[in-house]
């Protein structure tokens, strides 16, 4: 089996106003993304999903550049099946050679941001490819799935404190969660201004849900542990991103400094950020986004540093179809792997992408037992909001 050809595209699609929110990421005209195409000769065909950023817009123009120009190029010819090989060769460039004879990497200079994500795309696209030629699902490939369905938390939260209890109380009716997440942070007016919001949402709430807060790393140290001290007695199940990612020592003085859990991870590359993370004593629950981290295989490097650290996994799925059904795989299999995240913002490439729909009932999600991915990818829709590439 060769890899025939290899190409990627950047997807946007307009979000009806009507169904726009605001966050500190600013107003959600749009949802945008990288879908890699793989195919085989011999006609398979795997699908993948790379992004430039962790919100919900962005720019893929370069990650199209470097799969289409640099990685692509290079998978010619070679057998998609031997997805290991092919992400040590695609993260070592010209030395993989060394990587592969001497047992560790040799990394390029470009070992993290969109490089990685691009890789991502590649890695889900070849995992599908493979199970597609085995006629079994990812999981089954990573070690089997802990059980036919996995729990789900509502992920959106948006809503001031007079109406954050009703938001929330909506998504719990809408799926039967028993998980909810909202956000915090620099978007609202006022640092006392989230804290009423987190009250209003736990009393609306009651004691029986389980409620998230995510602040996307907007507060200081100071302010993290202050926030931490005033919501305590809300018994939050975790507090998301409390400071910028690339303070990792602050992060770890949070955590020390609260009986909250600490969540984090979406805006990380590969194993060995998380391995810092996790040395620093920075987090509980690891969030790797698998269209960001490396893809399917370095997630479940990640899993296993969690596993080691007696740390929990709950992949970032604020995606599309694609990266969506990956995460799903590897939280299955993982044995960290406890919980998913379920989009209740407008996100039309988790529902209108595949032809197959991931469905929350009861709180839960199916696993499916589809080949590989288990997607089916509706073509039609990837062209009607493909972006041009510039000539």
């Amino acid at each position: 089996m060769k890899i025939k050809s290899v190409h990627a595209t950047w997807v946007r699609v307009p979000i009806p106003p009507e169904q726009q929110h605001r966050s500190d990421f600013g107003l959600m005209r749009s949802f945008d993304t990288t879908i890699v195409r793989i195919e085989t000769a011999c006609g398979l065909v795997g699908y993948g999903e790379a992004k430039d950023e962790v919100g919900s817009s962005g720019n893929g123009h370069g990650l199209v550049a470097l799969v289409n120009y640099k990685f692509g190029p290079a998978l010619l010819g070679e057998d998609p099946r031997d997805v290991a090989r092919l992400w040590e060769m695609l993260y070592s460039g010209s030395r993989d050679h060394y990587a592969l004879q001497h047992g560790r990497v040799f990394p390029m200079l470009g070992r993290r941001g969109i490089t990685i994500s691009a890789i991502s795309g590649i890695d889900m696209a070849l995992w599908d490819i493979l199970g597609k030629s085995l006629s079994a699902p990812i999981w089954r490939l990573l070690g089997g799935r802990k059980g036919q369905t996995m729990p789900a938390y509502a992920s959106g939260g948006w809503a001031d404190a007079k109406h954050i209890g009703a938001q929330l109380n909506g998504y719990v009716e809408r799926g039967g969660f028993r998980a909810v997440k909202m956000r915090v942070g620099v978007a609202d007016a006022s640092f006392a201004t989230s804290v009423a919001r987190v009250r209003a949402a736990r009393e609306a709430l009651g004691p029986d849900i389980a409620l998230m807060c995510d602040a996307h790393g907007t507060y200081t140290v100071a302010e993290a542990k202050r926030f931490c001290r005033l919501v305590e007695d809300c018994e939050l199940a975790w507090f998301e991103e409390p400071v910028a990612a690339d303070d990792r020592r602050g992060l770890a003085e949070v955590r020390a400094s609260t009986a909250i859990p600490i969540a984090v991870g979406e805006s990380e590359f590969t194993r060995f950020d998380f391995l810092d993370i996790a040395q620093r004593g920075g987090a509980d629950v690891f969030q790797p986004d698998l269209a960001i981290c490396g893809g399917i295989t370095e997630a479940m490097r990640i899993a296993a540093i969690a596993s080691a650290h007696n740390l929990r996994l709950a992949p970032h799925l604020w995606t599309g179809a694609l990266a969506f059904a990956a995460g799903l795989h590897v939280t299955a299999a993982a044995p960290a792997g406890f919980i998913l995240e379920y989009s209740l913002g407008a996100n039309p490439l988790l529902h209108e992408l595949s032809l197959e729909k991931f469905t929350v009932q009861g709180g839960v999600i199916e696993v499916p037992e589809r080949p590989g991915l288990g997607v089916t990818v509706d073509e039609s829709f990837v062209q009607r909001h493909a972006v041009p590439f510039p000539a």
